[in-house]
């Protein structure tokens, strides 16, 4: 059976299963926050620096979940808006493509450039562990323009209303890379209080104000798009951590931030 291959286990997340389990199993262990979230923005880090962070974002949707998961990664590597059409491989056994959702998109497939690409990849195994009857719809961006996102989302928009499907949308990014952390925690903390009311217009424009370095800009965007259609209205910052937490070097960080769409 083709399917996409573990790309960054090992590196990323243990490659073991059971030393996999164990740290999602302590991620999880923090109470989950009384939200059922339409979208969820999370990190895509090593889980030793965003991993609880990434918990902390998917513990706003039901662990009974079994519908399709729409995950947005960036693509670090430059290729086009793309969707994958193969099961993903994780240690803890294989994640389930939506196919039907998949063809309901009308966006490219495109195998190869989803090959590498770690943004996504990061998110898999924890929605294996978290929702083990959950199917997933992948989905890289290219070009993370506010007209890219806002065409992006007019997608999922139909492909949810022909399917029928009960979706959460996932954002994988970090925030600010690379700075100090006073600079991460104020540009970053700036840009995402512009998604309490998901004015994604505002967004863009303190991340242009700022020069913050969001790399899945695009992503948030499309989700916050796509779930106010139907019936979002505000994004709930819920844990903001940097890499410095976890490094004690608080001279070079990378941010990571769990939002909630509802």
């Amino acid at each position: 059976m083709d399917m996409r291959p573990c790309s960054v286990a090992g590196m990323f997340y243990p490659a073991e299963p059971r030393h996999l389990e164990q740290l999602l199993e302590r991620f999880f262990q923090r109470g989950a926050p009384g939200i059922d979230a339409r979208g969820i923005v999370a990190p895509h880090a090593g889980y030793i620096y965003s991993g609880e962070v990434g918990a902390c974002a998917f513990s706003t949707i039901p662990p009974d979940f079994d519908g399709t998961f729409v995950v947005i990664g960036p693509s670090h590597r430059g290729y086009v808006t793309a969707a994958s059409a193969t099961p993903w491989e994780t240690p803890l056994g294989i994640v389930d493509i939506d196919t039907e959702f998949i063809d309901a998109l009308g966006i490219g497939i495109d195998e190869a450039a989803h090959r590498d690409e770690h943004s996504i990849e990061v998110q898999m195994p924890i929605i294996k562990y978290r929702f083990p009857r959950a199917k997933i719809a992948p989905i890289m961006m290219g070009h993370q323009g506010y007209e890219a996102a806002g065409d992006l989302a007019g997608h999922l928009i139909q492909a949810i209303e022909r399917t029928g499907r009960d979706v959460r949308i996932v954002a994988s990014s970090d925030f600010s890379h690379y700075v100090p952390e006073d600079v991460a925690r104020r540009q970053d903390i700036y840009a995402i209080d512009a998604l309490k009311t998901l004015d994604v217009s505002e967004f863009y424009h303190r991340l242009q104000e700022t020069g913050a370095t969001v790399c899945g800009y695009g992503p948030i965007a499309a989700m916050c798009i796509a779930c106010q259609a139907f019936g979002a209205e505000k994004g709930e910052l819920l844990q903001y951590a940097t890499s410095g937490d976890v490094t004690g070097d608080f001279n070079q960080v990378v941010g990571y931030a769990a939002i909630a769409v509802v």
